[in-house]
């Protein structure tokens, strides 16, 4: 099972698309520090959260959200 996640920057106000088997210790990992591209924005809040059957499944979500009308998507997500 796998998770296509968005997490906002409380800080500035960025949106990061990823994907993982596990939300909690992937949100975990990003607000610690262990992520490079996002360790100077933190903290992140998850804002959307979507469930995939497999990889490849949720890879393809991933795309899309990163995409121009899949961010503003995501932006139009009240909070």
């Amino acid at each position: 099972m796998y998770f296509v996640y968005a997490v906002k920057s409380q800080k500035d106000g960025r949106i990061y698309v990823g994907l993982s088997s596990n939300i909690k210790r992937r949100i975990l990992e990003h607000n610690s520090g262990y992520v490079f591209s996002t360790k100077g924005f933190r903290p992140w809040k998850l804002i959307y959260k979507e469930e995939a059957k497999n990889r490849k499944e949720a890879r393809k979500r991933e795309k899309y959200f990163k995409s121009g009308s899949g961010k503003e998507l995501l932006k139009s997500i009240p909070l």
